[in-house]
């Protein structure tokens, strides 16, 4: 489990250097981005942008990504929307070009209702990247409302067996991988934004592969793309990708 951070508290959304944006009242704002290199594309500028984000008191993680989708992913959260828009454009004005984003925010679910305290913290508050943890991907998901399959029809009591149950599933995985889900209804095109750390790429394949057999993924979800890479510290990334000392 993400430990929780230290330096905000719910509904905190002024960064330790004064600077303030809209962000919830409860919990962070996070905000994904996937991004291929323009020919124009400057190491030092994205470096740059990246500081100036975690001096404001934001988290950001980097990953070199595999495939044609991305070539760089950064995973941003924290108390100011604002300034995780600065990072944005920042990253843009040093040539990264955004091919997907996703806009969600941290959450405890509403069938996580009772949880202890340093839980509920670490869902609201977490501490990115998790230690060890270097394979990454992110998918979007939503619950399906078709036919017989309407999860939005089913009682709050059968829906929180069945997340209980898949929770269940999800915890087998302990110790190898380590997931954050965050809330986008309203935000974004999908309900809720799933971000998983693992040590190995096996380990998330084995994960999503097996809880897609639990009855509240068989039956109820709906899957939108997935983008896997590698995280690392930035300097590391950034060579990964292409962009040596000097660029």
């Amino acid at each position: 489990m993400v430990e929780a951070a230290k330096d905000a508290g719910p509904g905190d959304t002024t960064s330790p250097s004064g600077e303030s944006g809209v962000g919830p009242p409860v919990g962070w704002s996070v905000l994904h981005l996937f991004c291929t290199l323009s020919s124009s594309a400057q190491r030092h500028g994205i470096e740059v942008a990246v500081k100036q984000c975690e001096a404001s008191g934001h988290q950001v993680v980097a990953a070199a990504m595999l495939g044609h989708k991305a070539d760089l992913g950064i995973v941003a959260l924290g108390p100011s929307a604002a300034a995780l828009r600065a990072l944005q454009t920042s990253l843009q004005r040093a040539g990264c070009v955004v091919s997907f984003s996703y806009v969600s925010l941290t959450e405890v679910s509403e069938y996580a209702a009772g949880v202890p305290e340093t839980l509920r913290e670490a869902r609201l508050h977490p501490t990115l990247p998790p230690e060890a943890m270097p394979a990454f991907c992110f998918y979007p998901m939503s619950k399906r409302r078709s036919g017989g399959d309407n999860w939005y029809q089913l009682g709050y009591d059968e829906r929180l067996q069945l997340m209980h149950g898949h929770g269940a599933v999800g915890r087998t995985f302990r110790g190898r991988v380590l997931q954050l889900v965050t809330g986008s209804t309203g935000l974004d095109d999908w309900e809720w934004g799933v971000t998983l750390f693992g040590v190995t790429p096996d380990d998330l394949k084995a994960c999503v592969y097996t809880m897609r057999f639990d009855e509240a993924s068989a039956r109820y979800a709906e899957f939108g793309p997935f983008l896997a890479g590698t995280v690392a510290p930035l300097p590391e990334v950034l060579t990964a990708i292409g962009l040596g000392e000097g660029t």
